[in-house]
């Protein structure tokens, strides 16, 4: 097909100056070859157009002028004028922006020469003969532009697309195994910290040792409910929606799960958001689970509440200074990472660190919409207001 194309120019000079100049008979002169040579040369220099069209353009139109400039010249046929067009329109392919304007200027130039070197009995026959030409290869020109700016547009289109379905798979990804860590990782902490204790208390106190193994068969059991309900959600299974009185259920087990732990909340639990609800499940569950591993026989003091304008909850969990011991469990550091990054998500703000007197403190502020505020004030001890506090190392932030 390219081939084909390129052959247009060379047979549109032979069907345009060879065929009528041998018709009309071959120049008898010197005067009158060179004349006919250079008018043959500007038609086959178009030949280019396609690669070099600032070349070809300018080369063409300098051997038409040239021919017109040469003294004695001979006859050239009317139709050689086509070619004459087609060159102007190559012109106008070469240049674009500001420079357009200057080739315009000089295209104007060359017309107004043309005219006097050819004699021409009208400047409106040789307006006729360019200034069409020149106007369809700039609006080409344009029309060339505009669709590789538009193909252009189309391939960032097709990366930002591709980029953006990398990020969302990524991004799902996340929060998957931030998922299986809150839950798997609270049941098996309990399971192992239990089965420690009932192996120490197997014979020595029997009952207590039962109690630590109900409390492994427990967990086992929530956490298997916990991971059903992770699947139906990545099916695409309605599920019940959570709400914040799930918090008073994970407080009851960490309790019975040894834990000495007393929760206090304010505000309407109704009304919060159920994305909210469900982080600050998450916050409460993974903070009690570091204190489990890195405090035990510490007090754990939970606080959750709805702003006054009901369009924020905090949630906060303290714990005491405890002895340091090794913990049967060992934390993978992504834990309080992955909350403060999904609080984050939301808009939120998200602090965790020690505090004074050997405290460990977890804040969260969670935007979330409410209908109205009342107070409901669960058994407590000690002060509950928030404290700013930034990520910090500490042992209880590896989990």
């Amino acid at each position: 097909m390219r081939w084909l194309t390129g052959a247009v120019i060379p047979t549109a000079v032979i069907a345009l100056i060879i065929v009528p100049t041998a018709v009309h008979g071959w120049p008898t002169t010197l005067a009158g070859t060179v004349f006919w040579a250079l008018v043959a040369g500007g038609g086959i220099a178009l030949s280019w157009w396609r690669t070099h069209p600032r070349a070809s353009a300018l080369t063409s139109l300098g051997l038409f002028l040239a021919a017109f400039a040469l003294p004695g010249g001979g006859w050239v046929p009317a139709t050689s004028v086509a070619l004459l067009s087609v060159a102007f329109a190559v012109l106008a392919l070469g240049w674009s922006g500001r420079a357009a304007w200057l080739v315009a200027l000089g295209a104007a130039a060359y017309i107004v020469i043309l005219y006097r070197l050819a004699e021409m009995d009208s400047i409106v026959a040789a307006v006729m003969f360019t200034v069409p030409g020149f106007v369809a290869g700039t609006v080409l020109r344009l029309r060339s532009k505009t669709a590789d700016e538009l193909a252009l547009r189309a391939r960032e289109l097709e990366e930002e697309r591709e980029l953006f379905a990398t990020f969302a798979v990524r991004r799902e990804r996340a929060r998957i195994a931030s998922e299986l860590h809150d839950i798997v990782g609270h049941a098996i902490s309990i399971m192992v910290i239990q089965a420690a204790a009932g192996q120490r208390m197997v014979d020595v106190d029997p009952e207590r040792a039962r109690e630590a193994f109900a409390t492994i068969s427990e967990s086992a059991r929530q956490g298997t409910r916990d991971l059903e309900r992770l699947v139906d959600l990545l099916g695409g299974v309605d599920v019940q929606s959570p709400d914040l009185f799930l918090i008073d259920e994970m407080v009851a087990r960490a309790s019975r799960s040894g834990l000495r732990v007393t929760c206090r909340f304010e505000g309407d639990r109704d009304g919060v958001a159920e994305p909210v609800v469900h982080l600050a499940f998450r916050i409460v569950q993974e903070s009690l689970t570091n204190a489990l591993r890195h405090a035990p026989g510490a007090d754990v003091r939970v606080a959750v509440g709805v702003d006054p304008t009901g369009r924020a909850l905090t949630v906060q969990v303290e714990n005491d200074a405890t002895i340091a011991q090794e913990s049967p469990v060992v934390g993978t550091g992504r834990g309080l990472a992955g909350l403060r990054d999904r609080v984050h998500e939301i808009g939120g703000r998200f602090r965790a660190g020690p505090a004074a007197g050997g405290r460990w403190v977890v804040e969260a502020h969670l935007p979330g919409p409410s209908r109205h505020t009342n107070t409901a004030r669960y058994p407590d001890s000690g002060d509950a207001r928030p404290v700013p506090l930034d990520v910090s190392p500490h042992p209880q932030a590896a989990l």
